[in-house]
């Protein structure tokens, strides 16, 4: 479908085609033919990277343009809401300020009456949760939501907040029932959670750019047709760096193009970073090093006191060609590190996996130097539906026929293939029966008077607990 067949206005038309989006991607064209632009709310479950934003963008536009009520913008991260941020705001231009785009997270927020007048607010979950719990005005005032990165109401740390805001909007709670633009990666059970929200599905496997998946082990790489081949590895600096996960990275740089890789902890990635950064300024030209000059001292805060060791370090990398990204990190530097990789001016990013989850930063290759990641269980595998969200990462739109992941395998790379790269995603699951989860959640409901309210009014408490995503 191209662009101007969408019944749009014109001058939306035109601004989209200013953007450069002349035809739409598969996947959101089945979105639109689902009612995404006509107040129907939609689950759309396809691979990362395929378009997903612009069906959110299409939809906000839609809504606008026949409804006075406010479109809101939920992500899990703060680095992915200033992303959308930046993108949304971009809509300003095309009524000269009719539209108003603002911002709430913890590194950002707009100003109060900002909120109260903006047509499209974007918020991280955890704010959202903050702004109903407090009943800010603005919030009966929602005619259409945005979800993205939902599959994470599966995750035990973000997700029962995420179902808990779900639950308020989808029962009316907070006002009349708005239309749900539900964006996910690829799930197993995409039409359970699209009936649970009470969304058609749209699902696609569709990618813009071809994936091959692959496994390294032993200085060979083994694709998921069980195909081996060395490709153009550089064994000997390879064993000078110690590090395999640097050497597939580097070999991409040699070729022209950039590479991303995952580290599981924010030192590994600074030592990823600080350690490929002297082999990647090797490959480099004078001009692009006195340019990656420039743009490290503006990392660089101009007040000495306010240089710490972590963005001195960081500033050291990106003189080199490298960079690494992770939540230590403040907006500013995060903003700096993604707008200069997508620029291509960074050749070589590191990033622990909160990276994987929405910020749209992608590279011919991406490499993953672990499956095993520390946290409140020790040290554990990553998901399934981790890995693809990671390797999803893999090619870039208008510049790469075909994208690359790679797992850094200990031992056979049999196994790293059956369960990952064949393997399909995890259904996800409910989070919020974990006692402490409930408790806290149903205690900020009670502390909402109006809601709590409206909850006694009901003859039935259970109307509204039942609502909720738990099996019955």
């Amino acid at each position: 479908m191209k662009i101007d067949e969408l019944l749009l206005a014109p001058n939306i038309i035109n601004f989209l085609k200013s953007e450069g989006y002349t035809e739409l991607y598969p996947p959101q064209e089945d979105a639109i033919k689902a009612g995404a632009l006509d107040s129907e709310s939609v689950l759309v479950s396809v691979p990362t990277a395929s378009g997903k934003t612009l069906i959110a963008m299409l939809a906000t536009l839609s809504h606008l343009s026949k409804h006075k009520s406010k479109v809101i913008y939920l992500t899990p991260l703060r680095a992915l809401a200033s992303e959308k941020f930046e993108e949304f705001k971009k809509l300003e231009k095309i009524s000269h300020g009719g539209i108003k785009v603002a911002i709430s997270t913890g590194d950002f927020a707009s100003k109060g009456h900002e909120l109260d007048d903006a047509d499209v607010v974007i918020l991280t979950n955890e704010t959202m949760d903050a702004m109903m719990t407090f009943q800010k005005s603005w919030i009966y005032e929602i005619g259409l939501v945005v979800s993205d990165e939902i599959h994470l109401i599966g995750d035990s740390g973000r997700g029962p907040t995420l179902e808990m805001i779900l639950t308020r909007l989808k029962t009316g709670y907070v006002g009349k029932k708005p239309q749900i633009i539900a964006l996910s990666a690829t799930i197993s059970n995409s039409s359970e959670l699209a009936e649970w929200l009470g969304c058609k599905l749209v699902e696609s496997e569709w990618r813009p750019v071809p994936l091959s998946e692959t496994v390294y082990s032993n200085h060979t790489i083994t694709n998921q047709d069980r195909v081996e081949s060395e490709g153009n590895l550089d064994k000997k600096r390879e064993t000078r760096h110690r590090n395999p996960a640097i050497g597939l990275g580097l070999d991409i740089v040699e070729d022209g193009a950039q590479s991303l890789i995952f580290t599981m902890t924010r030192s590994s990635s600074v030592a990823a970073a600080t350690e490929a950064g002297k082999f990647v300024a090797e490959q480099l030209k004078k001009d692009e090093l006195e340019k990656l000059v420039k743009i490290s001292k503006t990392i660089l805060p101009k007040e000495v006191e306010d240089q710490t060791k972590l963005v001195k370090k960081l500033a050291d990398a990106v003189k080199n060609g490298a960079a690494f990204h992770h939540a230590g990190l403040d907006q500013r530097c995060r903003t700096i590190v993604e707008t200069e990789f997508k620029n291509g001016n960074i050749k070589l990013l590191t990033a622990t996996p909160t990276l994987a989850a929405g910020v749209n930063l992608p590279a011919r290759r991406v490499i993953i130097s672990s499956v095993f990641r520390f946290g409140s269980n020790g040290n554990a595998p990553i998901t399934i539906l981790e890995y693809k969200q990671m390797c999803g990462r893999a090619g870039r739109p208008q510049y790469d026929n075909e994208g690359e992941s790679v797992i850094v395998a200990k031992g056979s790379p049999n196994q790293y293939l059956e369960h990952y790269v064949d393997g399909i995603p995890e259904s996800l699951e409910s989070q919020i029966l974990e006692d402490s989860s409930l408790r806290i959640h149903l205690l900020g409901l009670i502390a909402t008077s109006s809601t709590f309210s409206a909850i006694s009014k009901e003859k039935n408490q259970r109307i509204f607990l039942s609502n909720f995503w738990w099996p019955v």
